[in-house]
């Protein structure tokens, strides 16, 4: 009996110390962006009219949000993951989105063979792009503004990541990118695919990327849209320049040519205090409204989880072109909009916290 009392003792312990290591092993972490500042943009009145726009900004170094990731080691070196994230908005409290997580819904599993993931995510066109932009994408004046779709994200997507000695693989395939796909007999219909090839060490990086995605609906569904983007970027002690391009070849919602070209340079002045710069160029083939952009920013670091910033920018439009400083015009009259042919300035202040 005291042998045997002694044995499920010993079992019981065992037991739990089992669990305890396995509950060791699984995490779900909240996290997040806050950022907000003060905007002010010129020409950004309604068409045929002046005016200049002053505001409360929501995010305009990070886009603000917050989200839930989670891992947990189911033995073997293969691990479940998943990653529920959401936008917000500081100025006024609203969802960014309307829907809860917006920006990523997705679950998935991960080992040596790399990761795959199902659900919303971003594109490997997102994931490539944002590291090649001296400006990180910032949601106030940076690469992205001059074409949304490099900062995609696809529904119904799975996707495929490896990452081996600074090389990462990227493949992505969406059965219906907007949620309006996934039609019975006809697969074509608002399917999505990408890939790319990206490489990084301690002072170099570069990146390849081929995007494609076609029309939403029966009668579109042989229209696409297509895009390569390349670049690079070298770092020179502190200072890093950065140069990239990026093709599209579209038909989607009407037929769009066009080549866009940025240079850049990040600077690191001292621990805290970062500079960065870049220009954009977009050609629009068969046409002569060319815009370019022109986007400077600084940042100083209070902590490792707050800074504060300032970001000045330009635009330049001629024969009717249409870029504003926060996207070409899908509204005119929005307050994000730029008056036709009108040039554009902005600048914005504000502090950013990470948690």
């Amino acid at each position: 009996m005291r042998k045997t009392k002694s044995a499920r003792i010993k079992l019981a312990a065992l037991l739990c110390t089992a669990a305890g290591t396995a509950l060791a092993q699984s995490s779900v972490t909240l996290y997040g962006v806050a950022d907000v500042g003060v905007e002010y943009l010129s020409n950004a009145a309604a068409k045929g009219s002046k005016g200049s726009a002053y505001r409360l900004s929501s995010g305009n170094m990070s886009t603000s949000r917050w989200g839930l990731r989670g891992i947990e080691d189911l033995g073997g070196g293969l691990k479940a993951v998943f990653d529920l994230e959401s936008g917000f908005n500081l100025d006024d409290g609203g969802q960014g989105g309307n829907r809860l997580f917006d920006r990523s819904a997705v679950v998935g599993l991960a080992g040596d063979f790399g990761q795959v993931t199902l659900g919303r995510q971003t594109t490997p066109l997102y994931d490539t792009t944002i590291r090649l932009d001296p400006m990180g994408f910032a949601p106030r004046y940076s690469l992205f503004r001059s074409d949304a779709v490099l900062a995609g994200r696809a529904d119904n997507a799975i996707k495929y990541r490896r990452s081996v000695s600074g090389l990462t693989v990227t493949a992505l395939y969406s059965f219906g990118r907007t949620g309006a796909g996934e039609v019975p007999g006809d697969n074509k219909v608002d399917r999505s695919l990408g890939g790319s090839l990206y490489y990084e060490n301690d002072t170099f990086a570069a990146g390849l990327v081929y995007d494609e995605y076609q029309g939403t609906s029966v009668a579109a569904r042989n229209q696409k849209d297509r895009r390569v983007a390349l670049g690079a970027s070298y770092a020179f002690g502190q200072l890093s320049p950065y140069a990239g391009y990026r093709w599209l070849n579209g038909d989607v919602g009407g037929e769009v040519r066009s080549n866009l070209y940025w240079l850049g340079l990040r600077y690191k002045a001292t621990p805290a205090l970062s500079f960065s710069g870049a220009a954009y160029y977009t050609d629009f083939r068969n046409s002569n409204a060319d815009p370019m952009m022109f986007a400077a920013s600084a940042s100083y670091v209070l902590s490792k989880r707050t800074d504060v910033y300032f970001n000045a920018a330009f635009s330049r439009n001629k024969n009717g072109s249409e870029l504003g400083l926060n996207g070409f015009n899908a509204t005119t009259g929005a307050p994000n909009s730029v008056i036709p042919g009108r040039n554009q300035t902005g600048v914005v202040a504000g502090v950013r916290h990470r948690f």
